[in-house]
């Protein structure tokens, strides 16, 4: 059955104005309509904060579960219905600081689930917190003279916990957005999908390198498995191997170590499928550009299919198969 994007469109989304989760709201529709799945085949659930709405504006079966808990509801539904496809939707603070423990072990269980982490750095719903993504010295309610730590970066948190999919996109590029959507369906396992975007009220402007076309054009690598990393404008930018790193060159004009300019020929062929995650983490990490599309996409054993198959052999060693055969297993004696 062909759906349309309106297939998947219920009520009428409650975020600000100008608000990231409304464009990713949109590419998620367009994206379930070109998947083809049933509605009543799909479940959005979420957990606490604003993107963890969005199974209110959903024409499937959604949850809207408790703050951090979205994976660990999530796994129950994959594994209780494996034909079921579950897209887990967090934020940065509900995925990553109190969800953070759930977020790992999805990972390295590799459950079939469709993870969305909405990235704006910043808790929103309870008025402007800094979060686990929120850069050092970042300025907000809760750190008034700037943060003192650290943030986590969503792709080594994945690519460290074995996660066998990790790709990016920016909430306002719909085409891109969809493409990875697409992709981590396809993909068999857990599919983290980072989607970068802004939070208009409480930290307005965090992404806006790459948050309108020509920031992209200028600021970002749009990666495709088997193709050379080139980009900008003319792709006259491509990612070259230094050391055991990468960076980014002007061919013609920078040179190498030998004092050769690099040409295309130095541009490294990305590769999504390669087992050892190496440069696939160093991609995810640069600064700039910015790497984004499918960036890790490798095929892995799932935790749900491992058990629905443990299962079935513990099944069919056993004498019984259903409750009334287990009472009659042992010994039977009638009370009068």
């Amino acid at each position: 059955m062909a759906y349309t994007a309106n297939d998947f469109k219920k009520g009428q989304p409650r975020w600000c104005p100008g608000c990231g989760d409304h464009f990713f709201l949109a590419s998620l529709h367009k994206a379930m309509a070109e998947i083809g799945v049933n509605p009543w085949d799909t479940a959005v659930i979420s957990g606490i904060g604003c993107s963890s709405r969005l199974p209110h504006y959903m024409a499937t079966y959604g949850m809207n579960t408790i703050h951090g808990r979205a994976a660990a509801i999530a796994t129950g539904a994959k594994v209780a219905n494996p034909d079921l496809t579950v897209w887990q939707v967090s934020g940065d603070g509900d995925g990553l600081a109190i969800g953070g423990n759930h977020f790992i072990h999805a990972n390295r269980r590799n459950i079939n689930l469709n993870m969305i982490l909405l990235n704006n750095r910043i808790y929103g719903l309870t008025k402007g917190q800094y979060s686990p993504t929120s850069p050092r010295g970042f300025i907000s309610k809760s750190s008034p003279y700037g943060t003192v730590e650290d943030p986590f970066r969503p792709a080594e948190l994945c690519f460290g916990a074995r996660g066998h999919f990790f790709a990016r996109a920016v909430a306002t590029d719909a085409s891109g957005t969809v493409d990875i959507l697409k992709a981590a369906y396809n993909h068999k396992g857990a599919a983290v999908c980072e989607i970068l975007q802004n939070c208009v009220i409480f930290n307005n402007g965090t992404h806006d390198a790459v948050y309108s076309k020509e920031g992209r054009a200028e600021n970002a690598i749009y990666l495709k498995h088997g193709e050379k990393m080139l980009f900008g404008a003319n792709n006259e930018y491509g990612i070259v191997q230094e050391g055991f790193g990468v960076k980014a060159v002007k061919l013609g004009e920078d040179t190498n170590a030998a004092g050769k300019a690099y040409t295309e020929a130095d541009v490294l062929i990305h590769d999504a499928k390669c087992e050892d995650n190496t440069l696939q983490l160093k991609l995810a990490e640069m600064e700039w550009p910015v790497a984004l599309g499918v960036i890790r996409d490798v095929d892995a054993p799932t935790y749900d299919d491992c058990v629905s198959a443990q299962i079935e052999e513990v099944k069919a060693s056993k004498k019984y198969h259903n409750f009334a055969e287990l009472l009659e297993t042992n010994d039977i004696w009638e009370v009068k």
